[in-house]
């Protein structure tokens, strides 16, 4: 029976556990490079035990980012800091991915713990983009309605975004497709109200989805994988659901799809999300059971015994743990620990390890 402490291999990439970390946005980026916050916060995490470390919402293209502090792989000179990042992640046996990202209608927002809103020009906002008119909520502006040209203009950011991320030495990248930012807004019909071949019918509305799954896998090594993120519903009656879910996972396996790391929700601010540990794990059992491809699994994990019973049950490939993780960057030595199982310190840790634990 597989679990917690057990390899995953996606394609010639090994994972040496089941633990990882998902995107979480720091807000200390300028111009969307990465910082020395990154850098020690990054850092901190992938001496910790994970085994993939998803960066944050990593923006596309400048109007794509959520606010001003957000990473960004949109230019050259971007690469260095996250080059920096992803060779010492990868020195402490910890694979970093990117997180290739558009927020849509959310963009031109505030830092995370600033007020909601979209930002004035003055305060450095730019003009939103989104498959319809329609704004996020009160207090953000409506936004572009994409052409089909602008909608072109996006997948191929999205392509040249991965070739920098290789060109950086990442070995994964995921596409962000989740929490209502602009992939997602596409996918939904309560955001999504186009007549034309990107909008309507289910096959209309995952285009994009699928276009730019298309072009960054043709710009990524066949070797390699590639993940994505989908919100399985929006908890809102007539949204996107977990059918929609299951259906477009199977086509996105055969486009090169890997791994669909299953979260849901973030579409609507007034969606209500009966949240509690576990809640989200049912979606990416549902994903692997019905699509036939390996998920992660999403959502309140923090006790050890928990995440390794979403293994060994079947409920998913992998556990990522995002506050547990900001709590305790050091959580996976702990769950080792409580689990019974070895793994690897650092030998400059080595001190503080169980009698026996390996170096690294």
């Amino acid at each position: 029976m597989t679990h917690l402490f057990e390899p995953l291999k996606l394609r010639d990439l090994v994972l040496r556990n089941r633990i990882g970390i998902p995107p979480m946005c720091q807000y200390s980026a300028a111009d969307g490079m990465a910082s020395n916050w990154h850098f020690v916060h990054y850092g901190s995490r992938a001496v910790g035990g994970a085994a993939l470390m998803i960066l944050e919402a990593t923006a596309v293209a400048p109007d794509g980012r959520i606010s001003p502090g957000d990473l960004g792989l949109w230019d050259d000179r971007q690469l260095e800091p996250l080059a920096q990042i992803q060779e010492f992640a990868q020195m402490q046996g910890c694979v970093a991915a990117v997180q290739l990202a558009h927020a849509g209608r959310k963009a031109s927002i505030g830092l995370g713990w600033q007020p909601q809103r979209t930002l004035a020009a003055d305060e450095g906002g730019w003009q939103t983009v989104a498959p319809s008119a329609l704004s996020f909520g009160e207090g953000y502006a409506a936004p572009r309605k994409l052409d089909e040209a602008g909608i072109a203009e996006i997948v191929a950011q999205f392509a040249v975004a991965a070739k920098r991320a290789r060109a950086a030495g990442f070995r994964t990248v995921e596409i962000h497709a989740a929490h209502g930012y602009l992939l997602h807004q596409f996918l939904s019909p309560l955001s999504n109200r186009r007549g034309d071949r990107y909008g309507g019918s289910f096959e209309n509305r995952t285009r994009l989805v699928r276009e730019v799954v298309a072009a960054v896998r043709a710009e990524w090594p066949e070797r390699l994988p590639l993940l994505i993120r989908l919100s399985a519903t929006d908890w809102v009656e007539g949204g996107w659901n977990p059918d929609e879910t299951v259906e477009l996972c199977r086509e996105l396996k055969h486009l090169g799809i890997d791994l669909v790391d299953v979260s849901s929700g973030g579409l609507l601010p007034t969606a209500q999300m009966p949240a509690g540990p576990g809640f989200q794990t049912e979606f990416a059992a549902r994903v692997r059971r019905e699509a036939g491809i390996p998920t992660a699994a999403v959502g309140l994990l923090t006790a050890p015994a928990q995440a390794d019973h979403a293994i060994r049950s079947g409920q998913a490939d992998m556990v990522l743990l995002g506050r547990e993780i900001l709590r305790n960057p050091y959580w996976p030595l702990a769950a080792a620990q409580a689990l019974g199982q070895t793994t690897s310190w650092p030998h400059q840790y080595l001190r503080a390890a169980p009698p026996g634990s390996p170096g690294r």
